[in-house]
Protein backbone atom coordinates (compact mmCIF):
# COMPACT_ATOMS: atom_id res chain seq x y z
CA UNK A 1 0.00 0.00 0.00
CA UNK A 2 1.53 3.62 -0.73
CA UNK A 3 2.38 5.42 2.25
CA UNK A 4 -0.01 9.03 2.63
CA UNK A 5 2.72 11.20 1.82
CA UNK A 6 0.77 14.34 4.03
CA UNK A 7 0.64 12.07 6.74
CA UNK A 8 3.84 11.13 6.77
CA UNK A 9 5.14 14.58 7.02
CA UNK A 10 2.77 14.96 9.59
CA UNK A 11 4.70 12.84 11.60
CA UNK A 12 7.99 13.83 11.06
CA UNK A 13 7.40 17.14 11.56
CA UNK A 14 5.25 16.46 14.68
CA UNK A 15 8.09 14.01 16.43
CA UNK A 16 10.63 16.76 15.25
CA UNK A 17 8.94 18.91 17.95
CA UNK A 18 8.19 16.67 20.32
CA UNK A 19 12.26 15.97 20.17
CA UNK A 20 13.02 19.78 20.16
CA UNK A 21 10.47 20.35 23.41
CA UNK A 22 12.97 17.16 25.02
CA UNK A 23 16.09 19.28 24.28
CA UNK A 24 14.68 22.22 25.50
CA UNK A 25 14.63 20.69 29.26
CA UNK A 26 18.05 19.63 28.90
CA UNK A 27 18.78 22.78 27.34
CA UNK A 28 17.39 24.62 30.88
CA UNK A 29 16.43 28.48 30.95
CA UNK A 30 18.13 29.80 28.33
CA UNK A 31 16.40 27.55 26.05
CA UNK A 32 13.32 28.14 27.31
CA UNK A 33 14.29 31.63 26.50
CA UNK A 34 15.50 31.31 22.89
CA UNK A 35 12.22 29.38 22.30
CA UNK A 36 9.02 31.79 23.75
CA UNK A 37 8.37 30.20 26.67
CA UNK A 38 8.13 32.82 28.75
CA UNK A 39 10.62 34.62 30.92
CA UNK A 40 8.05 33.41 33.82
CA UNK A 41 9.23 29.02 32.79
CA UNK A 42 12.66 30.30 32.50
CA UNK A 43 12.96 31.63 35.74
CA UNK A 44 11.18 28.67 37.02
CA UNK A 45 14.19 26.69 35.24
CA UNK A 46 16.98 28.67 36.71
CA UNK A 47 15.77 28.10 39.90
CA UNK A 48 15.52 24.38 39.75
CA UNK A 49 12.34 23.81 39.90
CA UNK A 50 10.24 20.89 38.22
CA UNK A 51 7.37 22.77 36.82
CA UNK A 52 9.04 23.98 33.68
CA UNK A 53 10.50 20.29 32.58
CA UNK A 54 7.08 18.52 33.89
CA UNK A 55 5.09 20.58 31.49
CA UNK A 56 7.68 20.47 28.84
CA UNK A 57 7.86 16.52 29.36
CA UNK A 58 3.75 16.14 29.06
CA UNK A 59 3.82 18.45 26.14
CA UNK A 60 6.52 16.53 24.00
CA UNK A 61 4.68 12.81 24.95
CA UNK A 62 1.36 13.83 23.92
CA UNK A 63 3.40 15.56 20.24
CA UNK A 64 5.04 11.75 20.03
CA UNK A 65 1.62 10.03 20.54
CA UNK A 66 0.37 12.45 17.74
CA UNK A 67 2.98 11.53 15.87
CA UNK A 68 2.36 7.94 15.96
CA UNK A 69 -1.15 8.86 14.76
CA UNK A 70 0.31 10.23 12.21
CA UNK A 71 2.81 7.52 10.53
CA UNK A 72 -0.19 5.06 11.54
CA UNK A 73 -2.70 7.40 9.25
CA UNK A 74 -0.12 7.34 6.68
CA UNK A 75 0.45 3.26 6.63
CA UNK A 76 3.36 3.50 7.76
CA UNK A 77 2.74 1.60 11.60
CA UNK A 78 -0.41 -0.48 12.34
CA UNK A 79 -3.46 0.77 12.62
CA UNK A 80 -4.03 2.31 15.99
CA UNK A 81 -7.00 3.06 17.49
CA UNK A 82 -9.88 5.60 17.06
CA UNK A 83 -8.00 6.45 13.98
CA UNK A 84 -10.46 8.98 12.06
CA UNK A 85 -11.27 10.97 15.63
CA UNK A 86 -7.84 11.25 16.65
CA UNK A 87 -6.51 12.68 13.48
CA UNK A 88 -9.48 15.08 13.32
CA UNK A 89 -9.01 16.15 16.48
CA UNK A 90 -5.20 16.92 16.10
CA UNK A 91 -5.99 18.46 12.86
CA UNK A 92 -8.55 20.31 14.65
CA UNK A 93 -6.19 21.45 17.61
CA UNK A 94 -3.40 22.05 15.36
CA UNK A 95 -5.46 24.76 12.90
CA UNK A 96 -7.01 26.01 15.76
CA UNK A 97 -3.75 27.02 17.72
CA UNK A 98 -2.47 28.46 14.22
CA UNK A 99 -5.49 30.58 13.70
CA UNK A 100 -5.83 31.75 17.09
CA UNK A 101 -2.36 33.04 17.52
CA UNK A 102 -2.97 34.63 14.28
CA UNK A 103 -5.81 36.35 15.37
CA UNK A 104 -4.83 37.00 18.75
CA UNK A 105 -1.72 39.11 17.37
CA UNK A 106 -3.47 41.00 15.00
CA UNK A 107 -6.70 41.71 16.81
CA UNK A 108 -6.17 41.74 20.84
CA UNK A 109 -3.81 43.34 22.78
CA UNK A 110 -4.97 41.98 26.49
CA UNK A 111 -3.08 41.62 29.70
CA UNK A 112 -3.91 37.64 28.96
CA UNK A 113 -1.97 37.51 25.95
CA UNK A 114 0.67 40.03 27.48
CA UNK A 115 0.64 37.87 30.61
CA UNK A 116 1.70 34.65 28.26
CA UNK A 117 4.96 36.33 28.37
CA UNK A 118 5.11 35.49 24.82
CA UNK A 119 5.91 38.21 21.57
CA UNK A 120 3.79 39.02 18.69
CA UNK A 121 7.11 37.19 17.20
CA UNK A 122 6.72 34.56 19.21
CA UNK A 123 3.12 33.95 18.45
CA UNK A 124 3.07 34.65 14.69
CA UNK A 125 5.99 32.06 14.42
CA UNK A 126 4.29 29.18 16.46
CA UNK A 127 0.73 30.01 14.84
CA UNK A 128 2.44 29.77 11.25
CA UNK A 129 4.37 26.48 12.43
CA UNK A 130 0.68 24.86 13.89
CA UNK A 131 -1.01 26.09 10.28
CA UNK A 132 1.78 23.74 8.60
CA UNK A 133 1.14 20.89 10.98
CA UNK A 134 -2.93 21.31 11.09
CA UNK A 135 -3.08 21.53 7.16
CA UNK A 136 -0.54 18.12 6.50
CA UNK A 137 -2.79 16.64 9.09
CA UNK A 138 -6.63 17.55 8.06
CA UNK A 139 -5.29 17.38 3.93
CA UNK A 140 -3.24 13.92 4.66
CA UNK A 141 -6.67 12.71 6.93
CA UNK A 142 -9.39 13.63 3.91
CA UNK A 143 -7.56 11.37 1.30
CA UNK A 144 -7.44 8.42 3.47
CA UNK A 145 -11.03 9.11 5.33
CA UNK A 146 -12.35 6.18 3.81
CA UNK A 147 -9.70 3.52 4.21
CA UNK A 148 -10.05 4.71 7.98
CA UNK A 149 -13.61 3.68 8.15
CA UNK A 150 -14.05 1.27 10.92
CA UNK A 151 -13.16 -2.38 10.16
CA UNK A 152 -16.08 -4.36 10.04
Amino acid sequence: MKKNGWLMAAGVLTAGAALMHVAIIFGGAEWYRFFGAGEKMAQMAEQGLAYPAQLTGVIALVLFSWALYGFSGAGAIPRLPFMRAALGLISFVFLLRGLFGVYAVLFFNTPFIQGLGHSQMFLLVSSAICLLYGLCYAIGTWQVWTRLSPPK
